[in-house]
């Protein structure tokens, strides 16, 4: 497998979550298993298209379930985007997850604005653990988070592809 073969796989990996996420807001467990394993096979072959070892995606994929694991828990998050997130620490390691990450939180920020804005919704007041996620449009959770994870690492990957495909 060579470093353009992983970097189609990773971007059609992210891809597919994030089509599952917009369509759904759900995304099928298999689907994270695929990309993990895809993810460590690629880093213990070293055409990872991030470049990192075997080592650093064990690491990466730590850091990422422990850093939004706490949203989970006090039910803010969804156990997807919590895996998804962990999954992309196995791709890229944990020096690109704050970035992603801040990405990701703008995108889902300007999503959920617009939709307020568009649909005239209002957040119910935060108290304590809910059952249902922060606001529904539609009887939906309205910002497909792992979607926003999952773009920016893609087009990072994409912008590379087509930059090292150049020079």
């Amino acid at each position: 497998m060579n470093g353009h073969l992983s970097s189609v796989l990773f971007i059609a990996w992210a891809i597919a979550i994030a089509v599952c996420d917009c369509r759904n807001r759900r995304i099928p467990n298999a689907l994270v298993v695929i990309g993990f394993i895809a993810a460590l096979m690629c880093a213990v072959l070293r055409h990872n298209p991030f470049g990192i070892s075997f080592y650093a995606a064990l690491l990466g994929t730590a850091v990422g379930l422990i850093a939004l694991l706490p949203f989970f828990v006090i039910g803010v998050m969804g156990a997807a985007d919590v895996k998804v997130f962990a999954v992309l620490g196995a791709w890229c390691g944990m020096q690109p997850l704050l970035g992603l990450w801040v990405a990701a939180s703008l995108a889902a920020g300007v999503h959920a604005a617009t939709l307020l804005l568009t649909s005239r919704s209002r957040i119910p007041a935060l108290s304590g653990r809910r059952a249902t996620p922060t606001f529904e449009l539609a009887g939906r959770r309205s910002t497909p988070y792992a979607a926003c994870l999952t773009v920016p690492a893609a087009a990072w990957v994409a912008l590379q592809f087509v930059t090292g495909a150049t020079t």
